[in-house]
């Protein structure tokens, strides 16, 4: 089973942190309107994780996504780490960002995605807050280390039932492969654009689940230079080294040149479905207690 999902911040991000840029927006209009073209060429549906500012600020995004028959997933309100937040502040981030993208969409929003996959085993928590909120299916877990989160002690890579506190969710992890002795995440954000096409295809071909992540802007080649430390400070909310920066940029740049093609050749190789049409399918049978 291959899934595809987005997660769609950039304007927000770009208002928030950028100033506003008007020629930033018309390009992530121009990729959106591209990314769904594509979709319908191929007859694809795809689950977008969105941002609750975005169906505040710009609500043509949301009706655009929902109008071509995908699946709305709430990405938080503000885009905030979970493992920054109370228990309190997530519910009523998460219920603000639900009732925009619901009353934008005219879609109930039953699927979550936490920023930067902060859902680990110090805030498993969240598994509860989100569960009261309305939601059904996550898919916040990436069961390895990484920056920002990341929940390397979790048992699957492939669609399970999580419990907390007697809370039940349907959990789609970020599938791996396993190199060098380390786990990475081949399906999406910088190791996508870090691995050649083949590698990719060729891994999804051995794998019985297969979950593609996007960002929109992870397929614009980036041009824009290293962050000044107030920007990284602002966003990251950690030390703006000289060198935090420059990882940074590292990260956010390798690959973006050609990513946009790459993600084209891969959607028009395989079939893909969005959360809620995997769920659709799946019958949940086994259980992982957090």
């Amino acid at each position: 089973m291959n899934i595809l999902s987005f997660d769609i911040e950039e304007w927000y991000i770009e208002k928030k942190f950028c100033g506003g840029r008007v020629e930033k927006y018309r390009k992530f209009d121009s990729y959106l309107n591209k990314i769904l073209d594509i979709l319908d060429e191929n007859n694809q549906k795809a689950t977008f994780f969105c941002v609750g500012r975005i169906a505040a600020d710009f609500h043509y995004v949301i009706r655009k996504i929902s109008e071509r028959g995908h699946e709305i997933g709430c990405h938080s309100n503000e885009h905030l780490w979970l493992t920054q937040m109370t228990p309190k502040q997530l519910q009523e981030d998460t219920k603000e960002a639900i009732d925009a993208l619901q009353d934008v969409s005219g879609q109930s929003v039953v699927s979550y995605r936490a920023p930067a996959f902060s859902i680990g085993e110090k805030n498993k928590w969240a598994i509860e807050i989100l569960a009261e909120c309305g939601i059904e299916r996550d898919s916040s877990i990436y069961p390895a280390v990484r920056d920002f989160g990341g929940f390397p002690a979790f048992p699957a890579n492939n669609p399970v039932l999580i419990e907390y506190n007697n809370v039940q969710l349907k959990e789609f992890p970020i599938a791996l492969t396993h190199m060098l002795g380390k786990d990475f995440a081949f399906s999406g954000g910088g190791y996508f654009r870090l691995f050649p096409l083949q590698f990719i295809k060729y891994k999804m071909s051995h794998n019985n689940y297969f979950i593609a992540y996007f960002h929109i802007g992870d397929l614009i080649h980036n041009q824009d230079g290293m962050m000044t430390r107030i920007e990284y400070e602002t966003y990251f909310r950690e030390n703006g080294s000289v060198k935090n920066r420059m990882m940074r940029y590292v990260k956010s740049s390798i690959g973006t040149k050609g990513a946009f093609e790459k993600m084209q050749k891969l959607l028009n190789s395989a079939s893909f479905v969005s959360l809620e049409d995997a769920d659709n399918q799946l019958t949940f049978e086994n259980k992982i207690l957090l």
